[in-house]
């Protein structure tokens, strides 16, 4: 039911118009998601705090405040993705370098019979990145935002 309600909200998006607050950009760049969550009675290395699961990925599209990432599956390690108050740590591999983005997802859809994209697209936004990494990251919106 969750589903059909965001495809109905993407339809009325189309055809209302786009009011996201940040224009996106298309871009296709490989992204490394990593979710940080306790499990009972584990203790990896001595911590008992958690541990951080991993997925490859790669963003459709980006914004100043979030991304549209593509991922192959919903869970890591048997948690979702998309759970109640995750925050994913992204790495973003930018043509001048890696960056590593704080992230809390706002959304997801499955991917089936849309173009050759496959798995999951996860909406994330962008909750915090070192002042270097937003430099970084701006650099790089900057020169896609002109090529545009």
């Amino acid at each position: 039911m969750p589903e059909l309600i965001r495809s109905i909200a993407g339809r009325l998006r189309e055809l209302v118009g786009n009011r996201r607050r940040a224009p996106r950009y298309v871009t296709h760049l490989e992204a490394g998601l990593a979710l940080s969550i306790s499990i009972p009675g584990s203790n990896a290395g001595g911590r008992s705090d958690g541990q951080l699961l991993r997925v490859a990925g790669y963003t459709r599209d980006i914004s100043a405040s979030g991304l549209a990432l593509i991922v192959p599956t919903i869970r890591i390690g048997g948690q979702y993705i998309t759970g109640e108050n995750r925050s994913l740590h992204i790495t973003l591999k930018l043509p001048a370098g890696s960056i590593t983005i704080h992230a809390t997802p706002v959304r997801y859809s499955p991917l089936e019979g849309e173009g050759t994209d496959t798995g999951y697209l996860i909406g994330v936004q962008i909750t915090g990145m070192s002042d270097e990494d937003r430099a970084l990251f701006n650099e790089y919106i900057e020169k896609i935002k002109v090529e545009d």
